[in-house]
């Protein structure tokens, strides 16, 4: 790492980033390393103190690096809103009210707005927000102020839309009711959205109808972000006015502005399968395809007096006007900071290196927001950005065309080969997926881009002009048209996607130890690389047959958690049977909940039976095991277990069960009183899944800690899981 320091530096940062997370209340580990790093510093300039010539020592550059650890450790614990005293985190007793203001852009989702809200202040006493108050309706009349306590925190809020128009940045509601703690991920496998959002240092959420909240005012926290929120939603007006045509104008507001809100579903599945999904959020990659264009229409002022200096400066404005457009995303502004870097190089002939460029605006980045290390699109843009730089020449001198547009296909397949090679292990550990025909979408999605990219720029500098913006407008709109046909073809195509992936951490990282010492091995024939590339290779295979065999011989129950639905599987081996009353179109809702459990687990044959067509069950259910099903309950024998869901326990209808059953499935708010179990059934496990009303199963639960009966809730305990073996 000669000659690159700042590599070393924000590896000592990362260091003591990760420290922090893994530990953060091992408080004596970061002055252990900072009283150690002190001493080996001061100890280094004591020792060359006499010296005229001082030579380049271990030992206090060692120190220096120890205390860049402890920076990190520090930068993380300040950028902690939970160690903050007045966070909501600590509060004790129940809110009434609150008082925030919208500090992020809103987001339209099908029946509400999701809104970020930065607290300020909150009263534990008595305030009204209702009807009677006026329905958003601008008051800025306040509750007494002798109820209010200073309060921090963000929360999530989901405001139903009614007929209401979307928040603005800036707003400042009042809020009534109080928010509740983001729940853990309560599946095996399933997305942790808790510990992502407190990434963003936000742990609670709510849900808000309209006459929960009062607007007070304007307010915004930031004036360069309220100006990027304008400009923003003024680029998606005219986007969407001059395209016109929902598909094409959807992906350019997804791809140049970072607006979701009008691309299609089963589009943005095609982009997924063809391996493109990655243009649909506006990244690094946007800001390179720019500074790239850029760099090329420009260049013809290198040549000129000063003219360096005027390129830079054009440069300059343009990238970060579009992190302006952008409404300053962070992945933009990360990378409009990284190539600020490198066009201040190359402008006033300094020396640089990308590793070293690359280091020096991580650094910077993680001082300022320490949790983006733990981002995917940080990790993934950072690790391709330096697999590009550092392998992509040699694989594209590696084979040479006299044709110029063959060589410069070649030249796109070797980045997008370099790219994909390096990220693929983080992807699927994100993802859980690989898209077979990414060699045949990328290289049209690149050159698409380096069009569709400088086209929008245009035709958002030129909208006022009105015959050129029109013509503008028509380009863009063909030029996305094609770039939707190209992919929606590729997404089509047999085995598109190879889905169904999963990997451990530990077989993430024993993959890249294989790839980057492979790689080690073929550019220095070093045989180090060779054996510890072997080592790898072998455990990596151990490991992945250890896992393959315990996949094939589960024998396992579950009750998942499902919000407000029942979802019962029995897997054997690398088949499942699930039985839910999920709607067959709510996929969403599957995708999140249920589909990376089955992945975790191998299951490559899923059979969904539909608890809500009850007439079709036993048949699809034959061959597989018994099942019996009335209005009142439902009997499911496999393999010398049986199940019994409980839908209705009327007075009317005394049905009762002479064999003790192995797991009983309350659903439906079934059991109000345990005295209505009584000469009924009896079971070895009681199971409440979440089609039960949560104050119901409360209460349950408590009376049951004090009879003594021993029951299980999804909802509170997450998913119910059995090993049938």
């Amino acid at each position: 790492m000669k000659g690159q320091p700042f590599v070393r530096y924000v590896t000592a940062l990362i260091a003591g980033i990760s420290l922090y997370v893994l530990l953060p209340n091992l408080t004596i580990l970061p002055v252990i390393t900072l009283l150690a790093g002190l001493g080996l510093l001061i100890w280094g300039f004591a020792r060359t103190a006499g010296s005229t010539v001082k030579a380049i020592q271990i030992l206090p550059s060692i120190g220096a690096l120890l205390i860049l650890m402890t920076l990190g450790w520090a930068v993380t614990y300040q950028r902690t809103a939970s160690n903050r005293s007045d966070n909501l985190s600590h509060v004790a007793d129940t809110l009434q009210a609150y008082e925030g203001v919208v500090s992020a852009q809103p987001e339209e989702r099908a029946k509400t707005y999701r809104v970020e809200l930065e607290i300020r202040r909150a009263t534990f006493g008595r305030t009204t927000i209702g009807p009677e108050s006026g329905r958003n309706q601008q008051d800025n009349s306040r509750p007494d102020t002798k109820f209010w306590k200073p309060l921090s925190g963000r929360v999530i809020v989901y405001l139903d839309k009614g007929n209401q128009p979307m928040p603005r940045y800036g707003e400042v509601w009042l809020v009534s009711g109080a928010p509740r703690t983001i729940d853990p991920p309560l599946n095996p496998g399933e997305f942790n959205y808790k510990r992502y959002l407190s990434y963003r240092n936000i742990y609670h959420q709510q849900y808000l109808r309209p006459f929960q909240r009062q607007i007070l005012g304007l307010d915004p926290p930031s004036r360069i972000t309220q100006v990027a929120t304008i400009v923003n939603r003024w680029a998606a007006s005219v986007f969407t006015h001059q395209v016109g045509v929902r598909a094409e104008y959807g992906i350019v507001n997804a791809m140049i502005l970072g607006i979701r809100d009008d691309l299609d579903t089963d589009l943005y599945q095609s982009y997924s399968a063809a391996g493109a999904v990655h243009i649909l959020s506006v990244s690094g990659l946007h800001v390179g395809i720019l500074f790239q264009v850029l760099t090329l229409v420009l260049g013809f002022l290198a040549k000129r007096r000063h003219g360096k200096i005027l390129m830079a400066v054009l440069q300059l404005t343009i990238l970060w006007f579009y992190a302006l457009v952008t409404g300053f995303s962070p992945p933009v502004l990360r990378s409009a900071a990284m190539f600020t870097m490198v066009i201040l190089a190359t402008t006033f002939r300094r020396q640089q290196q990308i590793p070293n460029t690359l280091g020096a605006s991580a650094f910077f980045i993680l001082c300022f927001d320490p949790y983006a290390l733990f981002s995917a699109g940080f990790q993934l843009s950072y690790l391709a950005v330096a697999g590009i730089s550092a392998w992509q020449p040699s694989l594209y001198q590696s084979l040479t065309f006299r044709n110029k547009w063959v060589n410069k296909l070649w030249k796109l397949t070797a980045v997008a080969l370099v790219a994909q090679l390096i990220t693929f292990p983080l992807g699927v550990f994100y993802f859980h997926q690989f898209p077979t025909y990414f060699l045949l979408a990328n290289p049209i999605v690149m050159v698409m881009s380096e069009i569709l990219l400088p086209l929008a720029m245009a035709t958002l500098a030129f909208s006022w002009v009105p015959y050129l913006t029109d013509g503008l407008g028509w380009l863009l709109q063909k030029a996305a048209w094609f770039l939707n046909y190209a992919v929606t073809q590729t997404g089509q195509l047999p085995g598109a996607a190879w889905d169904g992936l999963w990997l451990s951490t530990t077989v993430m990282l024993l993959t890249y130890v294989v790839i980057l010492c492979g790689i080690a091995l073929v550019l220095t024939r070093s045989r180090a690389y060779m054996w510890t590339t072997a080592l790898a290779a072998v455990l990596l295979a151990c490991l992945t047959s250890w896992e393959n065999y315990q996949q094939a011989h589960q024998q396992q129950l579950t009750v998942h958690f499902l919000p407000h639905r029942t979802a019962v599987s029995l897997t054997y081996g690398r088949h499942s049977t699930l039985l839910t009353d999920l709607d067959t179109n709510d996929t969403r809702s599957y995708d999140f909940y249920l589909k990376n459990t089955f992945g975790q687990w191998g299951v490559s044959d899923l059979t969904i039976v539909n608890a809500k067509r009850s007439n079709n069950v036993p048949s699809l259910l034959a061959g597989i095991s018994t099942f019996y099903q009335t209005r009142e309950y439902a009997l499911w024998v496999s393999r010398g277990k049986t199940l019994l869901l409980v839908n209705k326990l009327s007075a009317s209808s005394r049905w009762r069960l002479p064999a003790i059953v192995d797991y009983l499935i309350i659903r439906r708010n079934a059991l109000q009183e345990w005295e209505q179990l009584n000469g009924r059934v009896v079971a070895r496990h009681i199971i409440f899944d979440d089609s039960n009303k949560t104050p119901l199963t409360d209460k349950l639960l408590a009376e049951a800690k004090r009879r003594g009966i021993v029951c299980y809730s999804v909802r509170q305990m997450g998913a119910y899981v059995a090993d049938l073996e």
